[in-house]
């Protein structure tokens, strides 16, 4: 006979381990917890470690907001050759006897700042006709076809940029930066300006948007917890995640009309006109709400 499923709700600020993905750490955690809804803001690929947020129950409904916030890495470049990957995964296939100096990197770094046009690699989730890059290459790959797939450059955004330390065979950096940013395209995009070849040799996430490595917990220390009510302890609350998300007050009666999904004239301050708020009602969230024209919109109502 199964258990019953475990209502929680909120986040789990877990520092992923490598040498597994971000769906099997979700997996993990579903298990030990019993949980009924799990998921993840921000995938890290099983090379990468560090910060990934886990939503639980109604949190679910807030990912998208997490996977769109800024982020922090620490990365190490290896000079010698780049990879299919452009990481440790794939094979060798560009040389170069080039290891770039302290001051040619430093010179270097104020290119890759600010807004930058970056190709993703190919072994990515970037959508191509319909399919992923990733699949797409690997089904090339296992079928010995051609595996150097045009994938269109777009635009990112790097806030900053720093050497961090260096050796004569590999640099380390630290970068936070916009959505969308492939830390393995900007190695390899920062190792060809300096007319080297190299791959990220290391990379961990630091945060995403407020969650960081300073709080976060191993997996290991999770799985070690007895039951879900020691891990409960652990839980962030749901509006952790959205603490650069606008509140709109709102009132007992007005929270109840849109419990069911209906529109509600609202009085009150305006400024948030058509951008997403979360609703607050005593202290508790609502819902996600949109407001226009005066009328609060229901787009994602939790069910607390």
């Amino acid at each position: 006979m199964k258990s019953e499923k475990v209502i929680i709700h909120g986040w789990i600020n877990l520092d992923k381990p490598v040498g597994i993905s971000s769906a099997k750490a979700v997996a993990i955690i579903r298990k030990h917890l019993n949980c009924h809804k799990i998921g993840h803001g921000g995938t890290l690929d099983p090379l990468a470690a560090g910060v990934l947020p886990i939503a639980l129950g109604e949190a679910t409904k807030t990912v998208s907001y997490v996977m769109n916030s800024e982020k922090t890495y620490e990365f190490t470049l290896k000079w010698g050759y780049e990879t299919s990957t452009d990481d440790l995964e794939g094979e060798p296939t560009r040389t170069s006897d080039k290891k770039p100096t302290k001051n040619e990197i430093e010179e270097c770094i104020p290119e890759f700042v600010g807004r930058i046009q970056q190709t993703p690699p190919i072994y990515s989730a970037v959508k191509v006709s319909g399919k992923r890059a990733y699949s797409i290459a690997r089904s090339s790959e296992t079928n010995g076809g051609d595996t150097s797939l045009i994938l269109e450059p777009r635009e990112v955004e790097i806030h900053h940029l720093a050497l961090k330390s260096i050796t004569d065979d590999d640099a380390t950096f630290t970068v936070f930066c916009g959505k969308g940013t492939y830390i393995r395209a900007l190695g390899r995009d920062l190792g060809r300006r300096l007319g080297a070849a190299g791959h990220i040799s290391n990379l961990k996430r630091l945060s995403v948007g407020k969650f960081s490595t300073n709080d976060a917990i191993s997996l290991d220390f999770l799985t070690s917890l007895r039951d879900s009510a020691d891990a409960y302890k652990y839980v962030i609350p749901l509006t952790a995640a959205l603490d650069d998300i606008p509140a709109l007050s709102i009132t007992p009666e007005e929270a109840g009309r849109i419990r069911m999904g209906q529109r509600v004239p609202y009085f009150g301050n305006k400024t948030f006109e058509n951008q997403i708020c979360v609703a607050i009602c005593d202290g508790s969230p609502i819902a996600l709400i949109t407001l226009d024209l005066g009328i609060i919109h229901p787009v994602r109502v939790f069910n607390l």
